[in-house]
């Protein structure tokens, strides 16, 4: 059973990282502090994940980077283009709306 949960959990995840990427791009912020903030925030992303995901959607146009190189370690910088918060908009109501779908369907049983 453990291994049975612990694959549907990790399919789970999977379908839900891109929407949690996206919802913290907003304004510009590079790969590794994103990797700690969805750590912080109970989303736990590697990064061999998160940087393959983030190059994906900046080749769909999602996503747009910036190196900023004036600190003391060069840094690319992603955020959310402004098809991209119409994308991370669309996504967000469809989570919200499968969430609530499921909720329901869910009230209805009892195995808790």
């Amino acid at each position: 059973m453990e291994e049975i949960l612990s694959g549907l959990l990790l399919e789970l995840r999977r379908g839900s990282i891109v929407l949690a990427v996206l919802s913290q791009l907003e304004k510009p912020v590079y790969g590794y502090y994103l990797v700690n903030l969805l750590s912080k925030s109970g989303v736990p992303v590697e990064v061999n994940t998160l940087y393959p995901l983030l190059r994906r959607l900046e080749g769909q146009g999602v996503l747009e980077s910036k190196w900023e190189t004036s600190g003391s370690k060069p840094r690319k910088y992603y955020a959310l283009t402004q098809m991209g918060s119409q994308v991370y908009f669309s996504l967000k109501k469809n989570w919200l709306a499968l969430v609530k779908s499921i909720e329901l369907l869910m009230e209805g049983t009892d195995n808790g």
